[in-house]
């Protein structure tokens, strides 16, 4: 962070963008530049933080074993305003007399240096979409797009709709909730680290397309403008972000750990500012790992949300499967209760809207 902060304020923007990179994925920035350009992919074998790991890449490109033969776990490009995105799509068998019923949709966005594969195989969300029916969709960050594969959230650019990769995630989603007759009223968009921060920029850019939205160890949208802040965000936390001028922010679970050295336990806390606590639960994994669930009730500036704070919990996903990167699977099952709060919320006639992306 020291590193990338004084490359900064030289002007040197392209290394400092790297060193931001490279922090999310909590590892030291290397002293060679040559690895900022190159254009084959590396695998990682050092751990985000001490408690998650890195699967090699041949694990990576696994599918889920299906459930049926007419299960589909499928792989597509996806092209709108000429950029080009990669995507996996698990579409589960529809349940006897159901085929015509239109389905929920969960998006799912991977962490830097992930891929579609990998961010499935940790989180399991296919395997508890499968158990109601939902469809999950997972877009693929670029190598050229970013270098580490980063959704590029930190840049003001990408915080906007109509503009970067918000519009082109929104018009993917937009184009497979219309190819697999989903159920447009129920879209919701969930992410980690990178991942996360990009899924409260789309909730919040797009309140009209995405029912809900869920925040695992990310930031809050507008919580950078530029290499500089965001490194400053990452380490200390976020400043209260300004009250929306229309339309309320979307309900939201975030879930963060206590002991998060990537990015600060506070951005979590960020990202509901503005709404009043409620009810405040204690609980523990099977496992017995701790956490503080916090409800928030809906306000007319924002819907219903919660927080869970993941004690003694580093930078990875909660729960899921130690089969994908930045994991730790004894916590509590992040995958599961997103999805019970994604499914508790629809899209009503005053947030749906059909302005273009």
């Amino acid at each position: 962070m020291d590193k990338a902060t004084l490359l900064t304020r030289n002007g040197q923007l392209a290394q400092a963008t790297e060193a931001i990179q490279h922090a999310l994925r909590g590892k030291a920035m290397p002293d060679s530049e040559s690895a900022v350009g190159s254009d084959s992919p590396k695998v990682d074998s050092a751990a985000i933080d001490v408690e998650a790991r890195i699967i090699d890449a041949e694990c990576r490109t696994h599918a889920p074993q299906a459930a049926e033969d007419t299960e589909q776990w499928l792989r597509g490009t996806f092209a709108h305003q000429g950029r080009t995105i990669d995507y996996m799509l698990f579409v589960p068998v529809s349940a006897e007399g159901q085929r015509e019923v239109p389905r929920p949709l969960i998006v799912m966005l991977h962490g830097c240096t992930q891929n579609a594969a990998d961010f499935a195989a940790g989180t399991r969300m296919n395997e508890h979409a499968r158990a109601c029916g939902a469809m999950v969709l997972y877009p693929e960050q670029a190598q050229r797009a970013n270098a580490q594969k980063c959704w590029n959230w930190f840049k003001s650019q990408h915080q906007q709709r109509g503009r970067g990769e918000p519009a082109l995630l929104t018009a993917l989603v937009q184009h497979i909730a219309q190819q697999q007759h989903a159920d447009q009223r129920r879209v919701y968009v969930a992410g980690l680290s990178a991942g996360g921060a990009m899924a409260d920029v789309l909730g919040n850019c797009y309140p009209d397309v995405y029912a809900a939205v869920g925040v695992h160890s990310g930031l809050p949208h507008g919580a950078a403008h530029d290499v500089a802040s965001a490194l400053t965000a990452m380490r200390t936390g976020t400043a209260p972000v300004s009250a929306r001028t229309t339309g309320a922010w979307p309900p939201t679970i975030v879930f963060h750990g206590d002991a998060d050295t990537t990015v600060h336990v506070n951005n979590g806390l960020a990202i509901l500012a503005g709404a009043r606590p409620g009810e405040v639960k204690e609980g523990q994994s099977p496992s017995g790992r701790r956490f503080t669930r916090t409800l928030y009730p809906a306000s007319e500036a924002r819907g219903d949300s919660e927080h869970w704070r993941l004690h003694g919990m580093g930078h990875a996903w909660s729960g899921g499967s130690a089969q994908g990167s930045y994991t730790q699977p004894e916590c509590a099952d992040a995958s599961r209760e997103m999805l019970r709060f994604f499914l508790s919320h629809q899209l009503n006639d005053d947030r749906r809207g059909e302005q273009s992306v």
